[in-house]
């Protein structure tokens, strides 16, 4: 292996820690701002910056992230590989949030249904009036640009899903990541494949066993199908993307974002245990190896300072949370989701910083293997 294909291997291994454990690039995509401290409120509204304090010439350089102690909120999002199709809008086909209380001593990674029902507020810059509709399609609206159907902007579709997430749960947003399933799938590889307790029996949709993709004819996709079967697995990176992503299974996309969280959690441990988010240099190479695979956003602390904060996370301080919903509609047809009361509770408990109780009297939320 080259000095160069180490070098590439690395930036790649962290690109999966920014998204699995939400070590994100926090320069805003639209202009430059000062970095500040951020402590996290929990809650919706912006807190005021506290800048750290300055070293005096006698005392030791603090670490980066020194100023980064939570709680922290952070936003993940996986969105369709056809982002890279000419007018294409980009659509959040995975939406989780990785919240790390004060202390940044665990992690509790949740998900939110695709088809959420929420109210989308107006957004001026792509001309969305605001409407009652699902999650995903807040990345589609807010990405458009007036006068360029052609180039749809992935910054302001998250910065219009990241303000909806942030008003349905009530937690304030510190940061972000947005990747294609493209690119995700060489980062698998790139680590050397992940390891993966595989829940239930799931056929996929779109892969054949060889790992290519199956003909779309008339309609539907035909042709033999990959199987993955209950049991102690290893994935190769296209394996592991194609699993997360099937959600016509027993369970629908309840049983998919179990599934995602899985195997975000596998990969952010398998990081971990290496220690790789604790070497600046490292981190700092992620941004020109990923390209446009990766899109960082929000306001504050470097890149390297949320790396190194949440590289001192544990091996097992990742709690995977399923919050259950059930559908609505109108008349007898499917409009989208909605949480179940205990789901909403749950967010109340995050807010309220009593998460972990919550969770010890409600344990079937919590997500196993």
């Amino acid at each position: 292996m080259t000095r160069r294909q180490r070098l590439l291997g690395v930036a790649a291994l962290l690109a999966v820690l920014l998204v699995a454990a939400g070590a994100v690039v926090t320069a805003r995509l639209t202009g430059h701002s000062s970095p500040a401290a951020v402590t996290g409120s929990g809650s919706a509204s912006p807190a005021s910056p506290t800048p750290p304090p300055t070293p005096s010439p006698a005392s030791p350089t603090p670490p980066p992230g020194a100023g980064l102690t939570g709680p922290l909120n952070l936003l993940l999002v996986g969105v369709d590989t056809r982002i890279s199709v000419p007018g294409w809008e980009p659509h959040a086909d995975a939406v989780l949030v990785l919240h790390v209380p004060a202390g940044l001593g665990r992690a509790y990674l949740f998900s939110l249904p695709r088809d959420l029902v929420v109210d989308i507020p107006a957004y001026p810059r792509s001309r969305y009036p605001g409407g009652r509709t699902k999650l995903t399609h807040a990345m589609s609206y807010g990405s458009r640009v007036p006068g360029d159907k052609a180039h749809p902007s992935t910054a302001q579709g998250y910065d219009l899903l990241r303000t909806t997430v942030s008003r349905y749960t009530g937690l304030r947003i510190d940061a972000g990541a947005v990747i294609t399933f493209g690119g995700f799938d060489k980062l698998v590889d790139t680590l050397g494949g992940v390891d993966l307790y595989v829940d239930q029996r799931v056929a996929s949709k779109h892969r054949r066993p060889d790992g290519q993709h199956r003909p779309l004819v008339g309609g539907s996709y035909t042709g033999p199908q990959m199987v993955y079967l209950p049991g102690n697995r290893h994935l190769t990176g296209w394996q592991a993307l194609d699993y997360a992503r099937q959600r016509y299974t027993a369970g629908g996309d309840y049983t998919r974002q179990r599934h995602q969280q899985q195997l975000i959690r596998a990969l952010a441990r398998k990081i971990l245990d290496q220690g790789l988010a604790r070497d600046p240099d490292r981190v700092q190479q992620v941004v020109a190896a990923l390209g446009k695979t990766l899109v960082y956003v929000g306001n504050g602390p470097k890149l390297v300072d949320f790396a190194y904060a949440l590289g001192g996370l544990p091996a097992d301080g990742f709690v995977l949370v399923g919050l259950p919903g059930t559908a609505v509609g109108r008349g007898g047809s499917y409009r989208g989701e909605q949480l179940q009361p205990v789901g909403r509770q749950f967010l109340a408990a995050l807010r309220g910083g009593t998460e972990a109780a919550f969770l010890t009297a409600h344990p079937a939320l919590r997500v196993k293997n």
